[in-house]
C-alpha cells in the first residue's frame, strides 16, 4: 500500500509540473484544463472515497503551494471532487471511459463551484458570468481530456497490479 501511495504522489507531482509549465500552451478562450484535479478524480474513482480525499488533499496542497496565494482553497475543492469521484468506485464500471468522463465533468463542476464559493466567502470579487464560463469550460475541457487519458491511466494501474478488485 505504501508503494501505491508513492504512485499517487508521483502522478500528482507530475500533473502539477505539467500544469505549471506546459498547460498554458493549450488554453482555449483563456480556459485551460486542471491536470491535478484530473488525477485526483481518476484516483478517487479507482480507489474510493478515502483515497480520493487523500489525493485531493495532496493535490490541493501542492497546487496551493505552487500558486502561492489563499492556501486551502484548492485543498477544499479537490477534497470535495476526490470524495465525489470515490463515491462512484463501487457503483460504476471503472473500465468505461465514457463513465469516467461524466464523473470527471461532474467532479470538476463541483470542485470549481466550491473554489468560487470559497473565493466569494473571502470577499474576492469574481464576476458571475466569468465564473460560470470558467467553471463550465474547465469541466468540459477535463471531460474531453478524460476521453484521451483515462484508458492509459487505468491500464497503467492494472499493469502494476494495483486494481486487483477490478475485472478486466
Amino acid at each position: 500500500m505504501k508503494k501505491l501511495r508513492l504512485f499517487f504522489l508521483a502522478f500528482i507531482l507530475l500533473a502539477l509540473i505539467l500544469q505549471t509549465t506546459v498547460v498554458d500552451l493549450f488554453r482555449v478562450y483563456s480556459i485551460k484544463p486542471d491536470l491535478v484535479l484530473l488525477v485526483v478524480i481518476f484516483l478517487g474513482f479507482m480507489y474510493g472515497k478515502r483515497d480520493g480525499m487523500l489525493a485531493g488533499f495532496l493535490g490541493g496542497l501542492f497546487s496551493d503551494l505552487a500558486a502561492g496565494s489563499y492556501i486551502g482553497l484548492n485543498i477544499m475543492s479537490y477534497l470535495a471532487a476526490g470524495y465525489l469521484a470515490g463515491m462512484g468506485k463501487n457503483n460504476f464500471y471503472k473500465d468505461n471511459v465514457f463513465v469516467a468522463s461524466v464523473i470527471c465533468v461532474i467532479g470538476t463542476l463541483l470542485s470549481q463551484l466550491v473554489y468560487y464559493l470559497l473565493l466569494l466567502f473571502l470577499i474576492v470579487d469574481v464576476p458571475v458570468l466569468h465564473g460560470i464560463k470558467i467553471i463550465v469550460g474547465v469541466a468540459l475541457y477535463n471531460g474531453f481530456l478524460t476521453l484521451i487519458l483515462y484508458r492509459w491511466f487505468y491500464m497503467f494501474f492494472i499493469s502494476k497490479g494495483y486494481l486487483k478488485d477490478v475485472d478486466v
